[in-house]
C-alpha cells in the first residue's frame, strides 16, 4: 500500500467525510408544442451533501445557481427545461456539470434515462406499456397545480420530519402496496408514502382516480405517468389528503348527489403522480481539495467470484473502469488487474486481514467494497464483500471436541490449539458471498 493512501483511509477518512452528489428527475418528460414550454415538472434537483464539501464550501458561496439550505447540505434546481416539439428524441438523458466558484471542474454527472411523451396516458395500461406504469416500491412524486398554472404548482414535501407543500422544492416517496411488494400500483389499492431520505410515512391510504374533480370509487386500473389522483384514509374514507397554501390538511369529501360511485373533490385534493429517480455519486478526496475532476465516474453493476479457499478472484463488472483503479475490500488493497472499461478483476485477500486473534475468524465478517484512483480518491459503492466461515472440524477433532471430560494441562491445550487451527483451514475454505445494499 502506498503511504499516501493508507493514510487517507486511516485517520485521514474519518476527519474528511464523504462528498456525496444526488440527481433527482422525474422519469418521464412532457413534449412541448409550438410556443409553448412544457417544463418539466417536477424540476430536475441536485443535492450536494456530506461533510467533505466544507472543504470547497467557501468556493460554492460565490455561484450564483447554488442555494444553501443547511451547512450540510446544498440544493439547485433547474426550473426552465424543456423539451420542443423539434426533437424527436424518445429518451434522453441529463447532464450535470458542477464546478467550484473558482471554476475548477469537479466533474460531470449523467442522470437516469427520461422517457418523452406527448401527454399522459388515458387508456387503460398494460404490460406493453409497463415503462409508464407505477411500480409497488418504486419513488413517485406528488405535486398540485391549480387551473394548470405552473406558478401555482405545489409539491408534496417533507421539512425536518413534517409533511408540507412547498414551491421550492420537492421530495421523492417510496411507494408500497399494503398486500404485497411487488406489482404494479393499482387505482382501489391501499398504498403508503414513505418519505426516502427521512422515513417519515402517511397513514395507509386509498389511490383514487380523479376526473373533472371526482375520485372514482369503482376504478381499478393500473397507475400511469401523470395521472390525476386522489389519496383517501384508509381508516377515515370520508377523509382525504388535500393541501391549503403551504400546509398538508384533511378534506371531508361528500359523496356526488348524481352518482354514489362518485366523491366531490376540492381544489387541493386533486394530485398529479409522477415517477422519479435518484442517482447518487459518492466520492472522497480527503483533505486537499478537487485537483482533478471526479468523473468519468465509475460504477460497479454485476459481482462475480470464482474459485475459493487460499485464493479467490473477484471479477467486477460494471462502467467507466479504468487502469488507474483498485479494488479495496474495507482498508485492505487488493492485486488488481484492469481487463477492459466494463471489467476489472482482482484477487481476494485472506479473511485474517480483517481481524486480529483466530476468535476473530469464527465470525461472520463483512467489508465494503470501494475502488481507489490513482491520485487517492476513494469511489464509493453499494456493494459489499462477506466472508462466510463453514466450522465442520474433521472427524478426529470433533470426536475429541464431544469425548468425556475436559483434561486439563498441557493435553488440554493441545487439543484446544487443534481445533483452532481446524477453524482457520475451515474458514479459508469457506464460500464467499456477495451481498449488494441498497
Amino acid at each position: 500500500h502506498s503511504p499516501f493512501q493508507c493514510q487517507l483511509l486511516g485517520a485521514t477518512r474519518e476527519a474528511h467525510a464523504d462528498q456525496s452528489v444526488t440527481i433527482l428527475h422525474a422519469k418521464v418528460a412532457q413534449k412541448s408544442y409550438g410556443n409553448e414550454k412544457r417544463f418539466f415538472c417536477p424540476p430536475p434537483c441536485v443535492y450536494l451533501s456530506g461533510d467533505g464539501w466544507r472543504v470547497t464550501q467557501d468556493h460554492l458561496k460565490d455561484s450564483p445557481t447554488v442555494s444553501f439550505v443547511s451547512v450540510q447540505q446544498m440544493f439547485a434546481s433547474a426550473k426552465s427545461l424543456f423539451i420542443s416539439d423539434q426533437d424527436k428524441r424518445k429518451h434522453f438523458c441529463l447532464l450535470l456539470r458542477l464546478f467550484l466558484g473558482s471554476r475548477q471542474e469537479v466533474g460531470s454527472f449523467q442522470s437516469r434515462m427520461i422517457k418523452v411523451i406527448s401527454k399522459p396516458s388515458q387508456k387503460r395500461q398494460s404490460m406493453k406499456n409497463a415503462d409508464l406504469c407505477i411500480s409497488s416500491g418504486s419513488r413517485v412524486a406528488l405535486f398540485n397545480r391549480l387551473r394548470s398554472q405552473t406558478v401555482s404548482t405545489r409539491y408534496l414535501s417533507v421539512d425536518r420530519g413534517a409533511f408540507i407543500a412547498s414551491a421550492r422544492q420537492w421530495t421523492a416517496f417510496t411507494i408500497t402496496l399494503g398486500t404485497c411488494v411487488e406489482g404494479f400500483i393499482c387505482y382501489g389499492c391501499v398504498v403508503q408514502l414513505v418519505c426516502t431520505e427521512s422515513g417519515a410515512a402517511l397513514p395507509p391510504m386509498v389511490i383514487r382516480k380523479v376526473n373533472k374533480q371526482h375520485a372514482i370509487l369503482d376504478v381499478d386500473e393500473p397507475v400511469s405517468q401523470l395521472h390525476k389522483c386522489a389519496f383517501q384514509f384508509r381508516d377515515d374514507p370520508q377523509t382525504y389528503l388535500c393541501l391549503s397554501n403551504d400546509a398538508i390538511v384533511l378534506y371531508q369529501a361528500p359523496s356526488s348527489t348524481k352518482d354514489p360511485g362518485r366523491v366531490v373533490l376540492n381544489d387541493g385534493s386533486c394530485w398529479t403522480i409522477i415517477g422519479v429517480e435518484a442517482v447518487e455519486f459518492t466520492f472522497n478526496h480527503g483533505p486537499s481539495c478537487i485537483q482533478n475532476p471526479v468523473t468519468p465516474f465509475p460504477v460497479i453493476t454485476g459481482l462475480e467470484v470464482n474459485g475459493g479457499g487460499h485464493v479467490a478472484t473477484l471479477d467486477i463488472h460494471g462502467e467507466n473502469l479504468s487502469p488507474h483503479l483498485k479494488v479495496w475490500f474495507g482498508n485492505n488493497e487488493a492485486e488488481t488487474m484492469f481487463r477492459s472499461p466494463k471489467s476489472l478483476l482482482c484477487v481476494v485477500p485472506d479473511v485474517s486481514a480483517f481481524g486480529d486473534g483466530w476468535r476473530h475468524l469464527r465470525r461472520i465478517t463483512s467489508v465494503p467494497l470501494s475502488l481507489i484512483r490513482s491520485d487517492g480518491l476513494i469511489y464509493r459503492t453499494t456493494f459489499s464483500f462477506t466472508f462466510t466461515p463453514e466450522l465442520q472440524p474433521p472427524p478426529c477433532a470433533r470426536g475429541t471436541a464431544a469425548g468425556g471430560r475436559r483434561e486439563a494441562g498441557a493435553e488440554g491445550g493441545q487439543r484446544d490449539d487443534v481445533l483452532l487451527e481446524t477453524i482457520h483451514q475451515e474458514f479459508t475454505r469457506a464460500n464467499f458471498h456477495l451481498f449488494m445494499q441498497s
